[in-house]
């Protein structure tokens, strides 16, 4: 393997500002901050950043077709996404490193993939027209160790280029740091695609259905959206400032042969995790807003933590997990219930649920059987869905889809892409939504989804707000 140190830096956006620009670049976040006592990077989440550009093999999912590129040469399938990159995955396998990822595949799966997996209504209408699935397979990455301080470029020479390219990578990442000079503007307040009026009207027809015994849970969700223009890298940068989480990600991607649309995503939520043959997913059910005023904001935490609505809805995705992990795993058990993380402007109740992968399975069989979330959706995940599709005036795209890697070790890691933005066409979108039960007070969820939403709409407040000052 192919392994050259590089500088460390506590804030790995000083790495990949290099490479921020090219199509296809894209970061997984681990949301460190410098610790001002120690000045060190760290936090209770993560260790590892990942930086990678330039895959050799594409894939992208519109509709019923798949598009896979490998050396300017593309063919189009109908097949499931899901195998296909099942398929190619199995020709690059690599033993384990120290290393979490040394090359393999990264990207996103969307919400609306799932369409491939169960046959749902079509009443929601697509808010933007981006693939369902994009996935690069990467011969090279950038790996930040921010427990060891460490930085490495590493590679298994899978793809020739990147023998040739070894030497114009590594003075990439060793030149000094270079910022760039852009910006970003946002010209409109945000809006959402649901008034309280209308929320309301969605909220009472899902109890409705609960009372009917159709479902025990279901996940409902607004849209929101502003205009835009510039580089979003200058926002997905103020976002990581004012809150960083365990599972963000940056992503630079193509659109189509002229135009580009960026990912930026803040999610606190593991979907799966796959180390070896040990399996861990990590749902979040349940959440109370922080406060500043230190009384306030314990009394919050603790009202979540006894609420015994919130453990009740925590415990049917707990059982809707176990039973999807079911599919793939051998000895699911539940290790953790109803658990505190607290981030920047909410505190969440979160479960593990563990498992041993069966021989027979791959990391991609545990995803499909669990996809999309059951934290997102709802119970029975089926009739959730339908109900959604139903209710929410459009479909949701990838939020509640997933971002994460698959590496040629077969280790997999992916969040659940919530308080996700996409930049696409001028406009920035991104939706907040919860989980409905029987119990539930509409105007608390309502306020719940504004909680939830607070950290990307503060962003679009900041730049909006900076454009009317300069104006």
């Amino acid at each position: 393997m192919l392994k050259h140190a590089l500088t460390y830096y506590h804030d790995s956006a000083l790495l990949f500002e290099r490479i921020a620009q090219q199509p296809w670049a894209m970061l997984l976040d681990s949301g460190q901050t410098l610790n001002p006592a120690t000045g060190k990077a760290g936090s209770q989440y993560g260790r590892y950043d990942m930086i990678v550009a330039e895959p050799f093999i594409r894939l992208v999912t519109c509709g019923k077709n798949t598009t896979i590129t490998q050396n300017k040469t593309s063919l189009t399938s109908t097949e499931d996404p899901f195998l296909l990159l099942k398929n190619l995955l199995k020709q690059y396998l690599v033993p384990k490193s120290d290393l979490p990822f040394t090359g393999g595949a990264l990207g996103y799966f969307s919400y609306d993939l799932a369409r491939r997996i169960e046959v749902l209504p079509s009443n929601a209408i697509p808010a933007i027209q981006i693939p369902e699935m994009i996935i690069g397979i990467y011969d090279w990455a950038v790996i930040v160790d921010h427990r060891e301080q460490r930085s490495y470029l590493v590679s298994h020479g899978l793809d020739a280029a990147t023998h040739e390219n070894w030497p114009r990578l590594q003075a990439l990442f060793d030149a000094p740091f270079r910022p760039i000079e852009s910006v970003f503007k946002v010209t409109s307040q945000v809006e959402s695609n649901l008034s309280q009026a209308l929320y309301l009207q969605a909220f009472n027809k899902i109890k409705a259905y609960i009372e009917a015994g159709d479902c025990y849970q279901v996940n409902l969700a607004q849209r929101f959206a502003a205009t835009t223009n510039g580089d979003s890298w200058q926002a997905y940068k103020k976002l990581r400032e004012i809150s960083p989480a365990p599972f963000m990600a940056f992503m630079q991607l193509p659109l189509n042969e002229t135009e580009r649309f960026q990912v930026l995503s803040n999610s606190p939520e593991r979907f799966i995790q796959i180390s070896g043959n040990h399996v861990e997913t990590r749902p979040i059910k349940g959440t109370r807003p922080r406060f500043k005023n230190a009384e306030q904001d314990y009394a919050s935490a603790n009202a979540l933590l006894t609420s015994e609505k919130d453990k009740a809805e925590n415990l049917m995705i707990v059982d809707l997990l176990r039973n999807d992990l079911s599919k793939s795993c051998e000895k699911v058990s539940v290790t953790k219930l109803f658990q505190l993380q607290s981030f920047a402007n909410v505190h969440h109740m979160v479960s593990i649920i563990v498992g041993k992968l069966r021989a027979n399975k791959t990391a991609i069989d545990v995803l499909r059987s669990c996809f999309p979330g059951g934290s997102i959706t709802g119970a029975p995940k089926l009739r959730a869905m339908q109900i959604i599709d139903e209710l929410e005036p459009h479909r949701r795209g990838l939020y509640c889809g997933s971002i994460g890697y698959i590496g040629f070790d077969g280790d997999m890691d992916t969040n659940i892409a919530i308080r996700t933005a996409v930049n696409c066409k001028y406009t920035l979108s991104f939706y907040a939504g919860g989980g409905i039960v029987a119990d539930s007070s509409g105007s608390k969820e309502f306020a719940e989804t504004l909680d939830k939403a607070s950290n990307l709409t503060t962003v679009i407040k900041f730049f909006y707000e900076a454009l009317i000052k300069a104006s």
